[in-house]
């Protein structure tokens, strides 16, 4: 299964016994929207609603990090998914979060997990068969093994300063990455990790919300002054939109990437780590 599937192809598949649809949908911190009723108002048939707030470390200060591989697997059985499956994971929210959950489910061990180009906005614009309440699923069974490799902590981002090694692509806004501003957190420095590279996660996708071209992905990274020759670490406000770049460098077929996944509400909360300012 290509990792970016078309909502034609989905249609299609819907009802394949193997097929599984997440709504990964989330917002920002103060973001009016509501994710919970946007799904049950509308969803993709036969998808389950993937919460990001809860299937996460919540023992951790920091927000929405990566869960123990025993909670991951226990929330995925709950929602009916299990090892065999194919997912295709989609949302509806500037962040695009689909490539977060998309990333979760690689480094738990997924073999075969898509997102959906396009997103809701453009199965909804394209006419396409939604349902409205709440999931019905039976229960799963799903093996966790968390691959660390797919995740980069304080310490490793801290060890790659001034080393010229790694490339760290920050999916933040331009403004916040030079420090304009404040930041959605509060109790947040201003500012950037030394080093670090601005790639905005929306210059990645077309105006109807579907992602550029893999030669227009490749030209983004190279303006940004990336090397691709170097393994790549992303970050971005929470480890969110930080999954944006790395499945884009995925869909170009390199795949030695991680993601920082305290980023900058971790960074930006200790006053003992270095910052950088300016673009």
């Amino acid at each position: 299964m290509d990792p970016l599937v078309s909502t034609a192809w989905l249609e299609a598949e819907l009802g394949a016994p193997d097929l599984r649809v997440i709504d990964a949908t989330a917002f920002l911190p103060g973001d009016p929207r509501d994710a919970r009723a946007e799904y049950e108002a509308a969803h993709i048939p036969g998808a389950v609603r993937f919460d990001i707030e809860e299937i996460a470390d919540t023992e951790s200060p920091l927000p929405h990090m990566l869960p123990g591989a025993h909670k991951f697997a226990s929330r995925m059985q709950s929602l009916g998914l299990g090892d065999g499956n194919r997912f295709v994971v989609y949302d509806n929210s500037p962040l695009h979060t689909s490539a977060r959950v998309w990333w979760m489910l690689k480094v738990f061990g997924v073999h075969f997990a898509a997102i959906l180009d396009g997103g809701m906005p453009k199965w909804m614009a394209e006419g396409r068969p939604f349902e409205i309440g709440r999931d019905l699923h039976r229960h799963g069974h799903f093996t966790a093994a968390l691959d660390r490799e797919g995740v980069a902590d304080k310490g490793f981002v801290l060890g790659l300063i001034g080393q010229g090694t790694h490339e760290i692509v920050d999916a933040r806004p331009a403004s916040r990455f030079a420090g304009e501003g404040g930041e959605p957190r509060p109790g947040l420095a201003s500012g950037h990790i030394p080093g670090a590279k601005s790639l905005p996660q929306t210059e990645f996708f077309n105006a109807d919300n579907t992602w550029k071209s893999r030669e227009e992905l490749r030209a983004l990274f190279e303006r940004a002054g990336v090397d691709f020759g170097k393994p790549m670490v992303t970050s971005c406000g929470s480890g969110v939109t930080a999954a944006v770049p790395l499945f884009a460098a995925y869909l170009l077929r390199k795949h030695d990437v991680r993601l920082y996944d305290g980023s900058w509400s971790e960074w930006g909360a200790d006053p003992d780590l270095p910052k950088a300012v300016g673009a």
